[in-house]
């Protein structure tokens, strides 16, 4: 991992703090369905973000980080859902959901930033 690739760093820092939070839940508040969907979409930002450096052309490196951007969206619902439902508290949810948001904007706007410089 290149240490100025931003989004490669901030994805998977962000995927740690999934699986320390899964952790929590399964272990501290015996919580086995939601905190599954978290971690699996909560950590596939990350493996994404790595399919997208990888990838083969511009189309697939857009189309990963498509992949990417939703399972940020799909993760930002279940975190709020978490929250909302009490297995999380509000300091959690605040610091997670910035954190998820950071990663929305920086995936939305190299995906938008690739649509503009692929334009004639």
């Amino acid at each position: 991992m290149k240490p100025d690739n931003v989004i490669q760093n901030k994805s998977y820092a962000f995927s740690i703090r999934i699986i320390r939070l899964y952790q929590f839940l399964v272990d501290d508040r015996r919580e086995y369905v939601l905190s599954k969907q978290l971690l699996r979409c909560g950590t596939s930002i990350g493996a994404n973000i790595e399919e997208a450096v990888g990838a083969q052309s511009k189309k697939d490196f857009y189309a990963k980080l498509s992949i990417a951007y939703k399972e940020a969206r799909e993760t930002h619902y279940w975190i709020r859902l978490l929250a909302d439902t009490d297995y999380i508290n509000s300091v959690m949810k605040t610091s997670l959901l910035y954190d998820v948001e950071e990663l929305l904007k920086i995936i939305g706007s190299i995906r938008k930033s690739l649509i503009l410089n692929s334009k004639p």
